[in-house]
């Protein structure tokens, strides 16, 4: 078995049958990391010695006879923006910087109880908040595919190392796209759940904060299979996030691809795509469609509000949410990457009132219209990986992913196609509330007809 192309249920499977060990995927994992990081920059603290021994741990479970988790032995990375138990964990921010927590977030938790192994941590913006994964702490993350370009923010750590095959899953967050667009620009897949699936408990955007409403947790993996079996593990409340829902989770298998009303649309009036991302757009929809599937090309409405509507909800509190960001994890305003913000005042209450209904309405508005539609196929992004340093000049085309932030409503990202250069190019699949498991379906539908993930030739 190829480890490094292998998915995590593959790799669960050889080691309830023996014919890997824990061991053996465990330290093939840091190898491949070894191999590929120094190029990357996406792993940024290792947990090695500990992690062989939890390996060695499980071998002599299973040879025990004790009942396997579903990830048991499964090698995995962490975002770095989840608190992680016994490991270094900075969130990005200079006050965090030698800070190690005494317990795991939830979702990480949750990873280790079905028997996932955590080898290391992955790179992430200041507090998330950047769609290009940079920070004072560990600098910058390449993109496996060509190194002079971004690898997106803010799960990009978690994207690169996947995409690159250093593990099969890692666990990451979105507020404005942080888990769809890295996957669009690794070529990996990626989901965001509906807002109130998984716990941000132990999150650096979590419960109490200013934008916890726009922020989900979801996985990252090369293969569509594994985001479902992922987000099983993680779905559900803990009594920390009192946000989070007892909503059940619907299977991926039992949808019927043939009975879905699906939308796709190219340009949403804000950043047209680049052409070989509508032609991926394309391709996806016609994938659907030859399932079945009733396709239509229709736009959502609202969506061209979507990028001045977005950055005015992220800043509501303005620069005073950000300072209390910062202080609150002992961070001097002056090391800080998001000092810039700092300056800016807190809207007058007028204001905030008139955005928050604006909001309000894109949600109602989006919520009627999906009466007659049970998926929107789209681009997450306007471009392919860009430049590194070149997202600000393009933040428009980043507008596809804000606009289901502010719905509310899940989405997946696939690789659905290659730009020009080399690119992996993904397609953004977005359900209504709760619907995850339509999402999914379409996922790997879309995954099997197109390909899905393939490695970056640098990295092989």
């Amino acid at each position: 078995m190829d480890l490094a192309a292998a998915s995590a249920l593959d790799t669960a499977r050889a080691i309830r049958a023996g014919s890997l060990s824990a061991r053996e995927a465990v330290a093939a994992a840091l190898a491949r990391i070894e191999r590929v990081n120094g190029a990357l920059n996406a792993v940024v603290a290792l947990r090695a010695e500990a992690a062989l021994q939890e390996a060695d741990a499980a071998d002599a479970a299973l040879a025990r006879g004790g009942a396997p988790g579903p990830l048991h032995g499964v090698p995995i990375t962490v975002k770095d923006s989840f608190d992680t138990a016994g490991l270094v964990t900075t969130w990005g921010t200079p006050g965090r910087r030698d800070f190690v927590p005494d317990a795991d977030a939830t979702a990480v938790a949750r990873l280790r109880g079905a028997g996932a192994i955590v080898v290391g941590k992955t790179n992430t913006p200041e507090f998330t908040l950047g769609f290009e994964t940079v920070n004072p702490v560990y600098g910058r993350t390449n993109n496996p595919y060509d190194p002079t370009r971004t690898c997106g923010g803010s799960s990009g750590g978690a994207a690169a190392i996947v995409a690159a095959g250093g593990v099969p899953l890692d666990v990451g967050s979105d507020t404005g796209g942080s888990i769809r667009l890295p996957a669009h620009f690794c070529g990996v897949a990626g989901i965001r759940p509906t807002p109130g699936r998984v716990s941000r408990a132990g999150h650096a955007i979590g419960p109490g904060t200013a934008i916890d409403a726009l922020t989900s947790i979801g996985p990252l993996a090369r293969r569509s299979e594994d985001l479902a079996v992922a987000l099983r593990l993680l779905a559900g409340p803990d009594g920390r996030d009192p946000f989070v829902a007892p909503v059940p989770l619907g299977d991926p298998a039992a949808i019927d691809v043939a009975e879905l009303r699906v939308a796709f649309f190219l340009d949403n009036g804000l950043a047209a795509p680049d052409p070989a991302v509508a032609d991926a757009v394309h391709d996806a929809a016609r994938a659907l469609a030859d399932a079945g599937a009733r396709v239509v090309e229709r736009r959502p409405p609202g969506v061209e509000r979507t990028e001045p509507l977005f950055m005015h909800v992220i800043l509501l509190d303005g620069g005073p949410g950000i300072a209390r960001l910062l202080d609150a994890a002992g961070t001097k305003h002056e090391e800080s990457a998001l000092r810039g913000f700092l300056a800016l005042p807190a809207p007058p209450v007028e204001q905030r009132i008139e955005w928050v209904a604006q909001w309000d309405g894109l949600r109602a508005e989006l919520l009627a219209w999906s009466r007659d539609f049970d998926l929107v196929v789209c681009p997450p992004n306007a471009h392919a990986a860009l430049p590194h340093g070149s997202a600000d000049a393009h933040m428009r085309g980043f507008s596809y992913t804000m606009t289901w932030n502010l719905a509310g409503w899940p989405g997946a990202v696939v690789r659905a196609g290659t730009s020009p250069e080399g690119l992996p190019i993904g397609v953004q699949l977005v359900a209504p509330p709760w619907r995850e498991d339509v999402a999914l379906a379409a996922a790997a539908r879309i995954e099997a007809a197109l390909g899905g993930w393939r490695p970056p030739a640098r990295a092989a």
